[in-house]
C-alpha cells in the first residue's frame, strides 16, 4: 500500500464523495492511529440500528463499519430492526445490562434510561469543534440535564411528498405554505379521486412527525418550558379540529399504518400526498420513473406563529454503560462522523440522512437534484422531541407510548369527543410526569 500523508487525510473529506473501499480503508488506518480513543484489547461490538429504507445508505454504513474493523481490529456485529421495535428492545438491554454495545434509534429514546447511557460528552466535543458545531436540535437529542448521552448521527426529514399533475388538477402549481390553504389542496385532491394520507396509528416516524407539526402549528404544546403540562388549551382544540378535517381526506385505514404502508400506496398509484422521507422518491427513480417523474417535496406548512414547527425525526447513538469496550464504541461513533465517512454515507443515503453538525449543510446531495432540496434542512426547522422543552426521561416516555399521536386519532376516528380525548391525553402525560 502506498503511504498515507496521515494529516491530510484527517483535514477534510467532502471531495471524496463515494471513495473507493481501499481510499477509505487508508484513511482509516491513519484515523485509527491517531485517535485519543484506543479500543481495549480483545474489544468486540454490538450494534443494533434502525432497518433500513434505502440500500445504498445501508451499504455505504457497512464500508464504514469494515473499513472501522481493518483499521482498528475491533469486529461489529451490525443486526437491524423496524422502527417499532428498536426502542423496546434497546429498553429491555438497559433494564437487563444484556445486550448490544451501542443502539443506534429513534428521537429521544436515549432520554428514557439516561442513567445507563455511556457518557459521550468527549465525542461530542471533539466532533463539534472540528465540523462547525452542533445544530441546537442535534445538541438537544444528544444531552439531558447538561450531559451528553449519545450522538446524533443524523435526521431523516419527513416532508410533504405529492404528485404534481394532481396538486394541478386540484389547482394548485405548488403546496400552499399556510395551513389553510394545505387544507383545501388536500380536500382539491380527494374530491378529484387522488387522495391524500398520513399515518394516524402507532408508526414511530411518520405519524409521531406530522401528528406534532399539527400540534405544534396551532401554538398548542404538551407541555411548556418548564415541563408543565399545558394540552388541555382551545389551541389543542384547534389543531384537532383542524386534523379531522385532513382526516376526511385520507384514503381509508391509515389509523392501521405502519412506517412503510403510505411508500406501499404511494408507489402502487393509490395515494397522491402524504409525508414522508425521500425514500418514496428514491425506490420511485429505481421501479416506478412515471411516479418519479409525476413528483415533488414540500415543507410543511407554517402556522401562526410564521416560523418552522416541524417534527423531525432524529438518529442518535448510545453506548451502554455494562459495556466492556467503553473506548471502542467511542471510537466507532467518532469515526462515522468523519467527514471522510459522513459526506459519502450522505451521497449514498440519496437525501434520506441529514446532518446534524453545521460542516455538512454544503455536501452536493442537496442540490444534485431539485426534488432533494427541502430534505437538507430538516435538521434546521425542526424542534426537538419536547417541543418547548428540553428533551427529558418525561418527555421520551410520552412520546414513546404516543400520547399525542393517540388523542388525534381518537377524535379524528370518533372514539372520543373533542374535550375526552384532550383531557385522556392531560391525564396520559400527568401520570408519566409523575411517576418518571
Amino acid at each position: 500500500m502506498p503511504p498515507f500523508d496521515r494529516r491530510q487525510l484527517l483535514k477534510g473529506g467532502a471531495a471524496l464523495g463515494l471513495a473507493s473501499a481501499a481510499g477509505l480503508e487508508g484513511f482509516a488506518r491513519a484515523w485509527a492511529q491517531e485517535t485519543q480513543w484506543k479500543p481495549e484489547p480483545g474489544a468486540s461490538l454490538k450494534l443494533l440500528r434502525w432497518k433500513r429504507f434505502i440500500p445504498s445508505e445501508d451499504e455505504a454504513f457497512m464500508r464504514l463499519v469494515d473499513a472501522f474493523t481493518k483499521a482498528t481490529g475491533v469486529p461489529v456485529s451490525v443486526t437491524s430492526e423496524s422502527f417499532d421495535d428498536i426502542q423496546p428492545k434497546a429498553s429491555v438491554a438497559a433494564n437487563t445490562g444484556q445486550g448490544p454495545d451501542m443502539v443506534w434509534g429513534l428521537y429521544s429514546f436515549p432520554a428514557l434510561f439516561p442513567s445507563k447511557c455511556l457518557e459521550v460528552g468527549d465525542v461530542a466535543d471533539y466532533l463539534g469543534k472540528k465540523y462547525g458545531g452542533w445544530l441546537p436540535a442535534a445538541e438537544a437529542y444528544g444531552k439531558v440535564k447538561g450531559k451528553w448521552i449519545a450522538i446524533p448521527m443524523a435526521f431523516n426529514g419527513g416532508y410533504i411528498n405529492y404528485r404534481i399533475s394532481a396538486a394541478k388538477k386540484a389547482g394548485f402549481s405548488k403546496v400552499p405554505e399556510d395551513l389553510d390553504g394545505f387544507l383545501e389542496l388536500c380536500r382539491g385532491m380527494k374530491k378529484n379521486n387522488t387522495p391524500c394520507g398520513f399515518a394516524m396509528g402507532h408508526a414511530t416516524g411518520d405519524a409521531n412527525s406530522w401528528i406534532h407539526w399539527a400540534l405544534w402549528s396551532h401554538d398548542a404544546y404538551l407541555v411548556d418550558a418548564n415541563e408543565k403540562i399545558v394540552i388541555n388549551s382551545p389551541e389543542t382544540a384547534k389543531a384537532l379540529e383542524y386534523v379531522k378535517n385532513l382526516y376526511e381526506t385520507f384514503v381509508p385505514g391509515t389509523v392501521s399504518w405502519n412506517d412503510s404502508s403510505n411508500n406501499k400506496a404511494f408507489l402502487s398509484g393509490d395515494l397522491y400526498l402524504t409525508n414522508n422521507g425521500i425514500s418514496i422518491y428514491a425506490a420511485a427513480k429505481n421501479d416506478r420513473k412515471d411516479i418519479a417523474e409525476d413528483m415533488d417535496h414540500a415543507a410543511y406548512p407554517v402556522g401562526k406563529s410564521g416560523k418552522p414547527t416541524e417534527f423531525q425525526l432524529a438518529f442518535p447513538i448510545l453506548a451502554y454503560t455494562y459495556t466492556k469496550a467503553p473506548n471502542a464504541c467511542k471510537a466507532f461513533m467518532a469515526f462515522a462522523l468523519e467527514a471522510q465517512n459522513y459526506n459519502a454515507w450522505l451521497e449514498a443515503a440519496q437525501g434520506y440522512l441529514c446532518h446534524p453538525l453545521k460542516a455538512y449543510s454544503n455536501n452536493p446531495i442537496w442540490t444534485s437534484d431539485p426534488k432533494n432540496k427541502v430534505f437538507g434542512e430538516a435538521s434546521t426547522r425542526t424542534l426537538a422531541a419536547g417541543g418547548l422543552a428540553p428533551v427529558s426521561e418525561k418527555v421520551a416516555a410520552v412520546l414513546a407510548d404516543f400520547v399525542v399521536v393517540d388523542m388525534f386519532a381518537s377524535y379524528c376516528t370518533g372514539r372520543e369527543d373533542l374535550k375526552t380525548s384532550i383531557r385522556t391525553a392531560e391525564r396520559q402525560a400527568q401520570r408519566i410526569f409523575r411517576s418518571a
